[in-house]
C-alpha cells in the first residue's frame, strides 16, 4: 500500500540495537511527553473496567436464550467499549501454538535473511516500520513484518515465497480461521444494528485481510519509549493474537488507559473506524 508521495524511510530494526547491548536509548525512540498514563494505567480490578469477553460457542448456540444473551453482550461490548476478547472461537489451539512458534523464528532470522523480505520503496509490506516519513519522526520500540493475506490475488508473491514453508502453512490456515470468525462477528453485529446479515456478507465476504506481526524487544529504559503509538484502526475489525501472557496492550476507555489482561487461548477484537 502506497503511503503517498513520500516513500517510507528505512530505519534500523530495534532487535539489532539490542544485540549491540546498548545502555542508552537513541534519541529517535525517546518520547519527550509524560508517559505516566501509559506506564501506570488505571486499575482494572473493578467491574467497570473489565473488558468484555464473548463466548463464540454461546453466540452460535441453538438455545435461543443463551444465544440472545451473548448477542446482547456483543452489542454492548461494541457500543460501550469498541473492544472485547473472544473465547471458544473455533481456531485450533495447536495451530495457534504452531503459528506463535514460527513467528518467533521469523523475528530471530539473521539480518541478512530479513533483508530479503524488507519493505520496498513506497510499500509497507515486509520487515520495517509503518508510516516513517521523516528523519525527525519519533519511532516505536518495535519491529514489524506486514503482509497481505486475503484476497489471494493481492498477495505479494515474493513475501510469501520468502518466509519459511511452516510459517506460510500456519498463516494460510490461521487466515481462513480469522475470516470465518470475522464473518460470524459481523453477521451478529448486523443483526444488532437491524441490518440484513446478507448485506454484511456482501460488504465483507471478499474482505482485505492484512497481518501485522509485531515484536517488542526488551528495552533497557522502557519508561522512555513506547512499543506502539496510540492509534485507532481504520478497517472493520482488528483481531489481535498475543504471543504470550505479558501485559502490554492498552485500550482507551472514558479517557483512561485500561490494560488488556491476556486470557489463555483468547483473541482480542478491536472494532475499527469503518464499523464505528
Amino acid at each position: 500500500m502506497s503511503t503517498g508521495s513520500s516513500p517510507p524511510i528505512v530505519v534500523p530494526l530495534v532487535l539489532e540495537l539490542i544485540k549491540e547491548k546498548i545502555t542508552e536509548i537513541p534519541d529517535r525512540y525517546i518520547r519527550t511527553t509524560n508517559l505516566d498514563h501509559v506506564h501506570h494505567p488505571i486499575d482494572d480490578s473493578t467491574a467497570e473496567y473489565n473488558i468484555p469477553v464473548i463466548d463464540i460457542e454461546a453466540l452460535l448456540s441453538g438455545e435461543p436464550v443463551l444465544a440472545d444473551s451473548e448477542s446482547e453482550k456483543l452489542h454492548s461490548a461494541c457500543q460501550d467499549w469498541g473492544f472485547f476478547q473472544v473465547v471458544n472461537h473455533g481456531i485450533n489451539s495447536l495451530l495457534i501454538e504452531k503459528l506463535k512458534s514460527e513467528i518467533h523464528k521469523l523475528f530471530a532470522l539473521p539480518l541478512e535473511e530479513k533483508k530479503k523480505i524488507w519493505q520496498e520503496p513506497g510499500d509497507m509490506e515486509g520487515f520495517g516500520q509503518q508510516f516513517v516519513i521523516s528523519n525527525d519522526q519519533k519511532l516505536d520500540w518495535s519491529d514489524m513484518f506486514y503482509i497481505t493475506a486475503l484476497p489471494t490475488r493481492m498477495r505479494k508473491p515474493q513475501l510469501f515465497a520468502g518466509i519459511s514453508p511452516l510459517l506460510r502453512e500456519a498463516l494460510e490456515a490461521y487466515s481462513l480461521g480469522l475470516k470465518n470468525l470475522t464473518m460470524i462477528l459481523l453477521g451478529k453485529m448486523a443483526i444488532a444494528l437491524k441490518m440484513d446479515s446478507n448485506e454484511m456478507d456482501e460488504l465483507f465476504s471478499d474482505c482485505l485481510q492484512r497481518m501485522k506481526l509485531n515484536y517488542y524487544p526488551p528495552c533497557p529504559k522502557a519508561e522512555q519509549v513506547m512499543g506502539i503509538s496510540p492509534h485507532s484502526d481504520a478497517g472493520a475489525l482488528s483481531i489481535i493474537l498475543q504471543l504470550n501472557e505479558t501485559e502490554g496492550l492498552q485500550i482507551r476507555k472514558d479517557g483512561n488507559w485500561v490494560p488488556v489482561k491476556p486470557i489463555p487461548g483468547a483473541l482480542v477484537v478491536n472494532v475499527g473506524d469503518m464499523i464505528e
